[in-house]
C-alpha cells in the first residue's frame, strides 16, 4: 500500500448525520519502536502484543453542516466532561488526516471517549484513543463509500490511527502486530501495522500481562520529546539495526515457542529502550526505584522457580509482566505477594492479549 491508495478523488452521498461506537486496546510493543521520521513514520519496525482490557470507547455523533468551516467543527467530551485539553491534540490529528479524509470539514462532530483504565492510572492511552477515533471516522468514510472492502476498512484505519499517535496503527487487529518496513517480514509497512504473518507456537496463546502501576504521575519527559531525541544520538544506528535483527530472530521463537529466548529478547529490549533515554541528550530517566526492585524480584523469581515470567516497560516507570497462561495462578501469586507492595496505592491492571478493536451497539 502507498499513501495515494488512502486517497480518494471525491465523497458523495454524505449522510446528513448518525453516529458509531468503537471499542479499540492499548498494546505492549515486544520490540520497541523510539525514533521517529516525519508524517509519524517509525524509525526502526516494531511488534507488540495487541491488549484486551485496556481499551478507549469512543462515539462519534456527526452532522453535515450547511457549509464548510474555515476550522475543524467537533466538540470532544472524557467521561462524560468536556475536556478542552484534548483539543489541540484531536485538530492536530484532523490536520495531518484531511487530504485522506477531506469530508471531515463538511461535519461537526460530538466525540464521546472513556477508557476502562483510571486516566491517571500511568497507562498510555494514545494508542487506543486514537485508533478508537480512527476507526469512527473510518465508519463514516464506510457510509459514504459502501462498497470498501474490510481489507481497506482496517488498512485505512490503521493509518490514519498512525497519524494520531504512531503506535495507535498496531491498536486495529491482533494478536501480534508488526509496524515498520522490515525486510524479511512480508507484507511489512512503515504506513500501517499488519497482523504478524508467520507461524505462531500456542504457547503464545492467552499471554498474560500484568500491568503495575508504579508511578502514575505525569512524565517528566514526553514520548513526543523523547523520539525526537534520537535524531543525532549517538547510539541511534545500532539501536536501529538492533531492532531489525531482534524482530527476525523472534519468528523462529515464535513458531518454536522458545519462551527462554523470548524472554532474553523482550527483556533487553525494554532495557535498550531506557538506556536509549540515558545517552540522549538532554539525558533523562523514566524508571523509579521500585522499578529496579520489581525486575530484580522478577529476576530472582524465575531463577528460583525456573519460571517463564518476564517484564517489559515502556516509556515510563510501570512494569509490564509478561507470563504464558499455564503459569497464571503461580506467577499471579509471586504478584500479589511480592510486587504489588511496589506499586503506587497498590494498583495493577490484569490483562491478557487481545485480538483487536470492536464496534459496538450505540446507547445514546
Amino acid at each position: 500500500m502507498t499513501e495515494k491508495d488512502f486517497k480518494r478523488s471525491s465523497f458523495e452521498h454524505l449522510p446528513k448525520s448518525g453516529n458509531c461506537t468503537w471499542k479499540s486496546p492499548s498494546n505492549i510493543a515486544l520490540v520497541k519502536y523510539w525514533g521517529k521520521k516525519e508524517n509519524q513514520i517509525p524509525a526502526n519496525p516494531s511488534v507488540s502484543f495487541t491488549l484486551d482490557a485496556c481499551a478507549t470507547t469512543t462515539t462519534l455523533e456527526y452532522t453535515l453542516l450547511d457549509e464548510d468551516k474555515d476550522e475543524f467543527s467537533f466538540d470532544l467530551f472524557f467521561e462524560g466532561k468536556p475536556k478542552i485539553s484534548f483539543k489541540p491534540k484531536i485538530n492536530k490529528f484532523f490536520e495531518r488526516i484531511e487530504e485522506y479524509c477531506p469530508y471531515i470539514r463538511k461535519y461537526h462532530f460530538k466525540i464521546e471517549t472513556s477508557n476502562s483504565f483510571p486516566h491517571s492510572s500511568g497507562i498510555a492511552s494514545s494508542a487506543s484513543g486514537m485508533s478508537a477515533l480512527a476507526l469512527c471516522l473510518m465508519s463514516l468514510e464506510k457510509e459514504i463509500v459502501p462498497e470498501m472492502t474490510q481489507n481497506y476498512f482496517n488498512q485505512k484505519a490503521s493509518f490514519l490511527a498512525r497519524l494520531g499517535s504512531g503506535s495507535a496503527c498496531r491498536s486495529i487487529e491482533g494478536n501480534l502486530i508488526v509496524w515498520g518496513n522490515h525486510k524479511d517480514t512480508i507484507g511489512s509497512s512503515d504506513l500501517l501495522g499488519v497482523r504478524y504473518p508467520y507461524e505462531v507456537h500456542s504457547v503464545f496463546d492467552k499471554f498474560h500481562d500484568t500491568i503495575l502501576l508504579v508511578d502514575k504521575g505525569k512524565k517528566q519527559v514526553s514520548s513526543t520529546l523523547g523520539h525526537q531525541l534520537m535524531n543525532g544520538h549517538p547510539f541511534a544506528e545500532n539501536r536501529f539495526k538492533q531492532a531489525h535483527q531482534n524482530l527476525l530472530k523472534l519468528q523462529k521463537i515464535f513458531k518454536e515457542g522458545d519462551l527462554k529466548s523470548f524472554i532474553e529478547i523482550v527483556e533487553s529490549e525494554a532495557l535498550t529502550l531506557h538506556a536509549m533515554m540515558m545517552t540522549s541528550l538532554p539525558y533523562f530517566i523514566l524508571m523509579q526505584p521500585n522499578t529496579l526492585q520489581i525486575i530484580h524480584k522478577i529476576w530472582a523469581f524465575r531463577e528460583k522457580t525456573n519460571s517463564n515470567v518476564c517484564f517489559t516497560l515502556d516509556a515510563g516507570a510501570n512494569v509490564h509482566v509478561l507470563y504464558p497462561e499455564s503459569e497464571k495462578e503461580l506467577v499471579f501469586e509471586f504478584i500479589k505477594n511480592e510486587l504489588v507492595a511496589y506499586c503506587e496505592n497498590g494498583h495493577y491492571i490484569c490483562d491478557r492479549i487481545g485480538f483487536g478493536a470492536k464496534q459496538l451497539a450505540v446507547d445514546i
